[in-house]
């Protein structure tokens, strides 16, 4: 099961730049997460600032 980026996404861009994969691209007003390239490590998700970032 891939990370995903709730609305709260303030596209600060920290989630996509702790991706060891780059899984993680800016979208249509937040950024989202791959779900075929995500290895589900978290890193995303601990450098998320607004904490939107959980297992979908």
């Amino acid at each position: 099961m891939a990370y995903v980026i709730g609305n709260d996404c303030i596209s600060c861009g920290a989630c996509a730049a702790q991706c060891p994969v780059n899984a993680i691209a800016e979208g249509d007003g937040k950024y989202e997460i791959n779900a075929d390239s995500c290895i589900e490590c978290g890193a995303c998700a601990a450098g998320c600032p607004v904490g939107t970032i959980e297992l979908g």
